[in-house]
């Protein structure tokens, strides 16, 4: 018997992005990590029903959990369950990581956000960033630098011609 080849999709499988994460803060480190959901939950985010852009990690008991993020519930969800949109979930780390990653909050003042979430084979991660708060001329550095590299790509792209 042959194989058969199994190809993937096309399409993304990111599910969600703060993209005023890296607008707020300098990102040193990404960690992926699991999150422990609930059924109603994983329909939802099937569904695409998912806000990270206020999300955060804070830490309890040695354990870390995510804050802050809204997963609505499906009007079909079921009815003996009732549904918390923002309630905390855990974040599923190895000790070493989540170790490193209290040090560094604790010790050097780092923040931990919420990044991205995506589906990873039939898994739902989410890719958290070690972070330092950006100062307001900083954030206009970072606008100044990406205008430049647009219009330096447009420049470039009409020399070319």
């Amino acid at each position: 018997m042959a194989k058969k080849n199994s190809k993937k999709k096309p399409g993304s499988n990111t599910i969600a992005q703060n993209k005023k994460a890296r607008h707020e803060f300098f990102v040193q480190d990404e960690i992926e990590a699991g999150l422990e959901l609930q059924g109603w939950e994983v329909k939802a985010l099937r569904a695409g029903k998912v806000s990270i852009g206020d999300s955060y990690v804070s830490f309890n008991n040695g354990e870390a959990f995510l804050y802050g993020a809204t997963i609505t519930p499906l009007n079909a969800a079921s009815t003996h369950i009732v549904a918390d949109p923002t309630r905390s979930r855990k974040l599923l780390l190895k000790r070493r990581e989540l170790d490193n990653m209290m040090g560094k909050v604790t010790r050097d003042g780092y923040t931990v956000v919420a990044l991205s979430m995506y589906w990873k084979q039939s898994w739902v991660k989410i890719k958290v960033g070690l972070a330092k708060g950006k100062k307001m001329h900083d954030k206009r550095d970072s606008n100044k630098e990406r205008d430049w590299q647009r219009d330096k790509a447009r420049i470039m792209k009409h020399s070319a011609r």
